[in-house]
Order: structure tokens, then sequence, then C-alpha cells
């Protein structure tokens, strides 16, 4: 008799040593969707402050650079704290089942040890940043570590996700300027937190049914397969508008309209295609709407490259 052939690969992880493995499928770096939607806030802030302030391109290329590492490591930190605290209610929701820590595959001492190492190389970024983005930067640690808990208390943790996924509209700025222009940043920032409860309503829908028995909360929970459509059409429309007002204070051009423009176009697209009693069309629909944050930036980098040009 043949012996069985080996499963092939499901992603490029399982290819690399088995000790390996666990502690990088902890970090989700075979789903890179979540560093870039980490990352689109901090290039928006970037290249707009690089815009405002007519800074040559070595300097948005040198902190792009730095906030997508550090957006790699500390989404990758994100989740490892994330599954610590949910790695019992991870056991009860079927997509959540195979996750390192409900699996056993490694010990949350482990998981604690691996941390430390994240949170050291995180810091090792924020550290080539000024002191003031040094401060705001570790200030955002504080939500980070309360997210977990709050899809246990309130039906609105993609708030607060939103709160933590976004600091970077506000850490990007001060990088590259020293300070934070407020009148800028804020509606930025409040931009980002709507466009995060459309996303990640999305994504809370895979779940809902699983969520329920469990005992967790969530957007998708609370609005119903009803009213999900229209309430996150209207934070389409309340990111989108608050983006444009801070373009619109920081002086930008019609490129970056267009990019606002596009990313409308896309949200749009989403919603109207998504079916939330299906769990792999939330998937394409919450992949989709990191879209919207890519054409964002693109319309930024558009006016920011026109004006080097003139």
């Amino acid at each position: 008799m043949h012996s069985p052939e080996p499963l092939p690969p499901k992603t490029w992880v399982d290819r690399l040593p088995p000790k390996v493995q666990p502690y990088l499928y902890l970090t989700r770096i075979d789903k890179p969707i979540g560093t870039l939607l980490l990352f689109y806030p901090c290039a928006w802030s970037i290249t707009m402050a690089s815009y405002s302030l007519n800074l040559p391109p070595e300097v948005p290329l040198k902190y792009i650079t730095l906030f997508g590492i550090g957006a790699l490591v500390m989404r990758g930190a994100g989740c490892t704290i994330n599954d610590m605290w949910d790695r019992n209610l991870d056991k009860a929701v079927e997509r959540t089942k195979e996750r390192p820590l409900a699996r056993g595959d490694i010990t949350p001492t482990q998981a604690f040890a691996f941390l430390g190492l994240q949170l050291s190389a995180g810091l090792a970024v924020l550290t080539q940043l000024n002191w003031y983005s040094i401060l705001l930067g570790a200030s955002s640690l504080s939500v980070v570590t309360i997210y977990p808990l709050m899809k246990r208390v309130t039906h609105w943790p993609q708030a607060v996700l939103g709160l933590a996924f976004n600091w970077g509209a506000l850490l990007g700025w001060s990088a590259v300027a020293g300070t934070v222009s407020w009148s800028i940043c804020l509606p930025l920032y409040l931009g980002g937190l709507s466009w995060t409860l459309v996303y990640d309503s999305i994504y809370a829908h895979q779940d809902k049914h699983d969520d329920i028995h469990a005992g967790i909360r969530s957007t998708a929970l609370l609005f119903g397969d009803t009213y999900t459509r229209p309430i996150i059409s209207a934070f389409s429309l309340s990111s989108l508008s608050l983006v444009s007002y801070a373009g619109y204070l920081a002086e930008h051009g019609a490129p970056f309209y267009l990019g606002v423009g596009v990313a409308g176009a896309q949200l749009a697209r989403v919603i109207w295609r998504t079916e939330f009693g299906k769990r792999e069309s939330c998937w394409r629909g919450f992949t989709g709407s990191g879209w919207a944050g890519f054409w964002i930036w693109m319309g930024a980098l558009a006016d920011y490259t026109l004006l080097q040009m003139t």
C-alpha cells in the first residue's frame, strides 16, 4: 500500500518549520488585510502632512516605511493580546476554534513571552520618532489592551477597535510635523473610526450565530441583517465626509477628492453586494472595504506628487 500523500499547505506559513507556525498564525501574518487596515490611516496622515508642509519626498518615504513595519508588528501584537483574552471563547466559535491558543498549539505563557518580543519590536520602531509622538503612540496601548474585553460588555466593540486602529491618523502627522494639527487630524481620525464601523460590522456578521451562544456582543447582532445595510451606509457617508473635510482644511486639490470618490464607490459596491447571512460574502465585503482606505491614500499621494513636480 502507498502511504497517503501529505496535505498541501493551506498558506505559505505551513511551509515553514512547525515550531514557528503557531506563533506566525497567532499574528495573522497570513491575512495581511488587518495590517493594511491599521496602516492606511497612518499613510493618510503622513502623506497629508507632507503635502500641507511641502516636505521633500525622503520625509514621507522614511515615515511610511517605519509605520509600515510598525503596523505589521503592532497588528500582530494586538492579535496576540486578543487571543490571550479570548482563548476560551474562541473554542466556541467555528471560525476561530483552530487558532493556536484555542487549539493548544502554544500555551498562554509562551504567548505572553512572544507578546513581550512583539511589544519590544514595536517600541524599537516608536523610539525612531520624536518625543511627542513616542508619548502619543504609547498612550494608545490602553485602548489596544481593553478592546478584547469590550465584546463582553457592549454591542459596540467595533467602535473601540476604531479608536485603536485609527490612532495613526494622529500619530502620522505628529511624526512628520512634531505635533498634531488637531483641526485636520481629528476629523481624519473620526472619519477612520466611521470607516472601521463599516468594515468591522461586516466582519462581525461572519460569527453572529456562534456569538449568540458564546455571549459575545457586536454591532452585527445589534443592527441585525435588516438594519446593517442602511446603518453602515450612513457610517460610510460620515467617513467620507469627515475625510473630505480634513482634506479641505489641509488645502488638498482635486486628486485627493477623486481618491475619496473612488473610495466611496468601492464602499457602495461592497454594501450593495454583501450578503450578511453568508460568511464567505461577509469576508469578501470586509476585505473589499479595505480598498477604500487604499484609494483615499492614493488621492492624497497623487496630490503630494503633483506638488513636488511643480
